[in-house]
C-alpha cells in the first residue's frame, strides 16, 4: 500500500507527471459532463412511503376514477374582516367556469363559512405525467383571480397543488444564489487563511468544478433511481468538505516547503502525509451517509446516496487534481509570503501556547468544556417535532396565507382531508365508526372503485393539517376504522404526515447507532487503538447533542421556530458526528505521528500547534457554507444549517481545542491501548516532560506551519 501511495504521489507531482495528471483530470471532467448532459432533478417533496398505510391508499388510487387528482382551493375573504356581501359572493361564483378551464377539472362552490366572512371554491386538478402541468394550472388559476378582482375581497389559491407550486417557485434562482454565496464564503475564508491573492483560486476552482460534476452526477442518479433529495444540501457538503480537504493538504504543503528546496518533492511529501487523514475523514462521512439507505423516508434515503456520491467526487478532485495543479504553479503561488528552506519556524505561537497550557493543566479545560456542552444540550428539553404546512415556509407564500384564512373561517381539515378505502360490504360500518370519533366533523362517501368492490370515504377533521392534534386524530380514526373492518385503510395527506413522522422516529433510532458504530470503526482503523476511538466518539456524540440543543434554542429565540422539522434531528446528528469527527481525525492522526517522536503529551502540543490554524479555518468554512442554507426558502434547511453551523464551531473551538487535548493529557499513553507508540530513541523525550518545553531540538519532523 505504501508503495502505491509513493508511486501515485510521484506521478501527480513530477514535472511531466503533473501536466499529464492535470490534463487527464480536465479531460475526465469534460467527458463526464458531456455524458451526463443536461441531467436535472425535478424539485418536489418526498414521495409517500410505499409500505405505509397512506402508501397503500395511494397505491389503490388507480382503482378509482380520478382518485389521484390533486385539490386546489380558491379562498376569498373581506380585506376589512367583515362579512361577504351578496354581490361579492356572486362575483366569486362567476369565477367557477374560468377556474375549471384553467385546471381542466371540476370546481364546486362557493361554500360560505359559518361567520359569512370567507368563502371557498374547491377544484380538482387532474394528475398527468407532465411535472410542470400542476404548476402551470396553479399559475393559470391565480391569473384568473388577479384578472378578475373582486372589490374589497382578498382571493388566495391554496391546497396541495398550490403548496407544491409555491415551493418550486420559491426555489427559482435560490440554488444559484446559494452557489454564489457559498463560493463567496469559501473564497473569503481561503484568502484570510492563505494570505495570498493567488493561492486561494486554485483550490476554489478545483472544488467548484467538483461541485458542478457532483450536481450533474447526482441529478442523473436521482432521475434514474427515482430518488428524492435536496440538491442544496449536496452542494454545501461538496463545497464544505472539499474546501476542508484542500486546506489540510495545502497547510501540510506549506510546512514541507519550509524544509525542502524542491517544491515537487515537498508537495509529494505533503500528499503522502495528508492522505490517511483526508481518506479517513471522507470514509467516515460517506459510510455514515450510506447508512441512510436503511431509512424509510424517501427524502432521507435519497439524500444519503446523492451526498455520498458528491463527497467521493470531492475527494477525487482534491487528491488527484489539486496536487498536479499546485505542482504546475510552483512555490510562487504562495506569494507574497513564500515559504523557503532556512526560514526560522516559530516554535512558540498562539496555538502552541494554547496546546501547552491545556496539556499542562488539563482538568479545568475538561471540566469547563464538558459543562458547556451539557448546558447547551439542555436546549433539547421541550423540543417539538413536526412543522405545519404554514410553518415550513421561511418566506411568505400565497398558499400558506390561504391556508391561514381557511383554518380561521372553516373546518381546518378541509385543506387536507383523510382518505379511507374499505371493502364495499364494510363501508357503512366504517363510516359510522369514524363519524363517532371526537374531532371528526364530516364523513362523506365519494365513489366506488371500477369493479365496485371498494368504497372511498373522505374524512374532514377539526384540527389544522400537520399539527399534533391532526396527527392524533389520524391515529384515532385509524383505530376506529380498523376495529370496524380489517380491510379499512386510512391515508391521504393527513395520514401520510403521520406515517412520515413515525418513520422518521424509526429511522433515527436505527441509523443514529449505525453512524456511531461506523465512526468508531473508522477511528479504530486509523488510530490502531480502542481507548482513543471510544473516548473521542463519546465526546463527539455529546458535542452533537449539544449542538442540536443550542440550535433548537437559538431557533426558538431568534427566529420563532416552535418545532424542528422531522428530518432535522437525524440529518443534523449524522452531519455533526461524521463531519465533526473530521477535525478530531486531523488533530489526533497528527498527534499519533508526533507521539512517536515526542511522547503522547508533548506530541499533542505539537499537533495542536501544527493543525490549530488549518482546523479552525476548516471549521469556519464548513460552518459558513452550512449557514448559507438559511438563504433557501424552507425552514427545514434553515434549521439544518443553523444547527450544523453552531455544532461545527463548538467542535472546532471547544472540543478540538480544549477537551480532546486535555483528555489526552489525562489519559496519556493509555489512549493508544491495545496498541502502543514506538518512540524514536534519538529524541530522548520523556512522557513526563513539561509540555511547555515543546519539541526536543533534534526532532526536525515536528514542524509548525507558517501561519
Amino acid at each position: 500500500m505504501h508503495g502505491f501511495i509513493d508511486s501515485l504521489a510521484h506521478r501527480l507531482t513530477t514535472r511531466r507527471g503533473a501536466w499529464i495528471s492535470l490534463a487527464l483530470g480536465i479531460v475526465a471532467f469534460a467527458a463526464l459532463l458531456g455524458v451526463l448532459g443536461r441531467a436535472d432533478l425535478d424539485a418536489g417533496g418526498d414521495a409517500v412511503i410505499p409500505q405505509s398505510e397512506a402508501g397503500q391508499v395511494a397505491a389503490l388510487a388507480d382503482e378509482f376514477p380520478g382518485a389521484a387528482d390533486q385539490s386546489l382551493l380558491v379562498v376569498a375573504s373581506r380585506a376589512d374582516g367583515g362579512a361577504l356581501t351578496t354581490a361579492q359572493f356572486d362575483a366569486l361564483a362567476s369565477l367557477i367556469p374560468e377556474v375549471e378551464g384553467a385546471t381542466g377539472g371540476t370546481a364546486t362552490g362557493p361554500q360560505l363559512s359559518e361567520d359569512s366572512r370567507a368563502a371557498v371554491i374547491a377544484a380538482t386538478l387532474p394528475v398527468t405525467d407532465d411535472a410542470d402541468a400542476a404548476e402551470q394550472a396553479v399559475h393559470d388559476v391565480r391569473t384568473v383571480t388577479s384578472e378578475n378582482p373582486i372589490p374589497g375581497v382578498d382571493v388566495k389559491v391554496t391546497g396541495g397543488a398550490a403548496f407544491g407550486a409555491d415551493i418550486a417557485a420559491a426555489f427559482d434562482g435560490a440554488d444559484f444564489t446559494l452557489l454564489l454565496v457559498t463560493i463567496g464564503i469559501v473564497a473569503l475564508l481561503l484568502i484570510a487563511t492563505y494570505r495570498s491573492p493567488v493561492l486561494w483560486l486554485v483550490p476554489l476552482i478545483v472544488v467548484a468544478l467538483a461541485d458542478q460534476l457532483a450536481t450533474k452526477a447526482t441529478a442523473a442518479l436521482g432521475t434514474a433511481l427515482e430518488l428524492h433529495f435536496d440538491t442544496g444540501i449536496v452542494s454545501v457538503l461538496v463545497f464544505g468538505a472539499g474546501a476542508n480537504y484542500a486546506l489540510l493538504l495545502v497547510s501540510r504543503y506549506r510546512e514541507e516547503l519550509a524544509q525542502v528546496e524542491d517544491h515537487r518533492a515537498a508537495l509529494a511529501g505533503a500528499w503522502r502525509a495528508s492522505v490517511p487523514a483526508i481518506a479517513a475523514s471522507n470514509a467516515t462521512v460517506v459510510l455514515s451517509l450510506l447508512t441512510l439507505l436503511l431509512a424509510v423516508v424517501p427524502g432521507t434515503r435519497g439524500l444519503g446516496i446523492a451526498s455520498a456520491v458528491g463527497l467521493l467526487i470531492a475527494l477525487a478532485a482534491v487528491l488527484l487534481v489539486l496536487p498536479p495543479a499546485l505542482a504546475v504553479c510552483g512555490r510562487g503561488i504562495f506569494w507574497p509570503v513564500i515559504p523557503r528552506p532556512g526560514q526560522e519556524p516559530r516554535r512558540v505561537g498562539a496555538w502552541r501556547g494554547v496546546g501547552a497550557r491545556v496539556v499542562a493543566r488539563p482538568l479545568p479545560p475538561v471540566g469547563a468544556g464538558l459543562v458547556l456542552l451539557g448546558v447547551l444540550a439542555t436546549g433539547i428539553v421541550g423540543v417539538q417535532l413536526g412543522l405545519t404546512q404554514s410553518e415550513r415556509f421561511r418566506v411568505p407564500s400565497e398558499s400558506a396565507a390561504g391556508l391561514d384564512v381557511l383554518v380561521e373561517h372553516f373546518t381546518p381539515g378541509e385543506a387536507e382531508p383523510m382518505i379511507v378505502i374499505v371493502d364495499a360490504d364494510d363501508a357503512d360500518a366504517v363510516a359510522d365508526a369514524i363519524d363517532a370519533v371526537a374531532g371528526v366533523e364530516r364523513v362523506t362517501p365519494v365513489e366506488e372503485s371500477s369493479d365496485s368492490s371498494l368504497h372511498k370515504l373522505l374524512v374532514v377533521g377539526d384540527a389544522e393539517p400537520g399539527s399534533p392534534e391532526s396527527l392524533q386524530l389520524v391515529r384515532d380514526v385509524r383505530d376506529a376504522a380498523h376495529e370496524a373492518s380489517a380491510s379499512a385503510l386510512v391515508g391521504g395527506p393527513a395520514g401520510a404526515a403521520l406515517d412520515v413522522r413515525e418513520a422518521s422516529v424509526r429511522d433515527f433510532l436505527l441509523i443514529a447507532p449505525l453512524v456511531l458504530a461506523t465512526t468508531l470503526i473508522v477511528l479504530m482503523a486509523l488510530l490502531r487503538a480502542l481507548v482513543a476511538p471510544l473516548v473521542l466518539l463519546a465526546v463527539n456524540t455529546l458535542s452533537a447533542v449539544a449542538a442540536i440543543g443550542a440550535g433548537a434554542w437559538l431557533g426558538r429565540t431568534l427566529f420563532g421556530w416552535t418545532a424542528l422539522d422531522l428530518q432535522v434531528p437525524l440529518l443534523a446528528f449524522l452531519f455533526l458526528v461524521a463531519l465533526g469527527v473530521d477535525y478530531t481525525i486531523f488533530l489526533v492522526h497528527r498527534a499519533r505521528v508526533e507521539a512517536g517522536a515526542a511522547g503522547t503529551r508533548p506530541g499533542m502540543v505539537n499537533a495542536v500547534a501544527a493543525t490549530g490554524g488549518v482546523i479552525t479555518s476548516a471549521g469556519l468554512v464548513l460552518a459558513g457554507v452550512f449557514a448559507a442554507l438559511g438563504l433557501l426558502p424552507l425552514v427545514t434547511l434553515g434549521q439544518l444549517g443553523l444547527i450544523v453551523g453552531v455544532g461545527v464551531l463548538v467542535d472546532t473551538l471547544v472540543v478540538r481545542t480544549l477537551v480532546v487535548p486535555a483528555l489526552f493529557s489525562l489519559i496519556g499513553d493509555r489512549m493508544w491501548w491495545p496498541g502502543r507508540i514506538r518512540r524514536q530513541a534519538a529524541t530522548g523525550d520523556r512522557e513526563d516532560r513539561d509540555p511547555e518545553e515543546g519539541v526536543a531540538p533534534d526532532v526536525s519532523a515536528l514542524r509548525e506551519p507558517v501561519g
